[in-house]
């Protein structure tokens, strides 16, 4: 099972301003790469203070040029807001100067009062969202692509530069129907409980499976959990954190399925239905036997990342600091074995 850094660029004070913020994104990313991190996932949120990465591509170029393995995971791009023969043409080129490190993850948008400000109605995204991933799939993959429908009409055009490289797609859904029917047709697949229950995790974990198991083919496809957690030090740094993430899923909320009140750029803060014990314990904020314990319970259901989300306002040496603890701690219990090869001369006997 492999782990990538979520970089989560809030902006909950706004006298932060965006030269600190993506400074700070920056350190976290080749902070990743050092510390053997197999990826980075970059957001995409437009006009607010959570999430804050109005261009993931860019970002992810931007990261590109400093390191040299970790992976770039788009967390996700969101298509419905985007018109696919510009988009298509900008994600060559982002695989390009990525030199083929760059991961795909695309979804329909989940903050209704985003999208709504930016002209599209939130009940049209899902069949918006479906429609761009076949029309970007089509100009990835063919020559020639023509399209005749209430939003593209277009004669037959070619996207230039031709790819070159692989380009991965991961499709972000959380509904279990949903996941099981990206599974089915081929796809990756990032998912998410937020801080919803295990059993919530469990049903998207077995939709996936059932989606890879009724595609009728052999599928290289992965299953990526975004998970929030934070491997802490003692009881008083894991109440610390925990009255942090409870703190930014007010504003979270807000946003993801409420009322979507935004002052300013600055997301109102409401309350919550769910206690800050109960969130606690959704969550992944505990000391290494315990992280170890549970992220075992991921790997052995078949999830192939981690989508590490660490950081909920607290001061950013505390998420420097806890991610040097977790690769140092807890993702060498998680490392791949190396191949055993047989010896030359000799065949390998099923």
């Amino acid at each position: 099972m492999d782990f990538i850094h979520f970089l989560s660029s809030h902006m909950l004070n706004p006298s932060l301003g965006g030269k600190r913020l993506y400074k700070e994104v920056m350190e976290l990313a080749l902070h990743a790469e050092r510390l053997g991190y197999h990826g980075v996932g970059l957001p995409e949120h437009h006009l607010q203070n959570l999430l804050l990465i109005p261009s993931p591509l860019q970002m992810a170029v931007k990261i590109a040029a400093h390191t040299s393995r970790v992976k770039l995971v788009t967390s996700v791009c969101q298509l419905p807001l985007r018109d696919m023969r510009i988009f298509a043409g900008e994600v060559v080129q982002a695989q390009v100067l990525c030199e083929g490190r760059l991961m795909l993850g695309v979804g329909k948008g989940a903050f209704a009062a985003e999208v709504e400000r930016m002209g599209v109605p939130f009940d049209q995204t899902k069949p918006r969202f479906e429609e761009d991933l076949r029309l970007l799939e089509a100009l990835l993959t063919q020559e020639e692509v023509s399209w005749n429908s209430p939003r593209y009409k277009f004669e037959s055009l070619t996207i230039m530069p031709r790819p070159e490289d692989p380009i991965p797609l991961m499709v972000a859904v959380m509904n279990p129907l949903g996941i099981e029917a990206a599974a089915r047709a081929g796809h990756h697949v990032q998912t998410t409980p937020l801080g919803g229950s295990h059993q919530q995790l469990m049903d998207q974990v077995n939709a996936f499976r059932r989606g890879k198991a009724a595609a009728g083919r052999p599928l290289d496809t992965r299953l990526s959990l975004q998970r929030g957690m934070f491997l802490v030090r003692s009881e008083k740094q894991r109440q610390h954190i925990a009255e942090h993430a409870y703190t930014y899923y007010k504003s979270f909320d807000n946003v993801f399925g409420g009322a979507g009140i935004v002052d300013k750029g600055i997301v109102r803060p409401l309350p919550r239905k769910q206690t800050l014990d109960e969130l606690s314990a959704n969550l992944l904020i505990c000391g290494p036997g315990e992280m170890i314990e549970r992220l075992s319970e991921y790997s052995q259901l078949g999830i192939d990342d981690v989508i590490a989300t660490t950081n909920f306002g607290q001061e950013h040496a505390m998420t420097i600091d806890m991610m040097s603890h977790f690769a140092e701690e807890v993702m060498p219990h998680f490392k791949k074995a190396p191949a055993v090869m047989a010896p030359a001369g000799m065949a390998n006997v099923a």
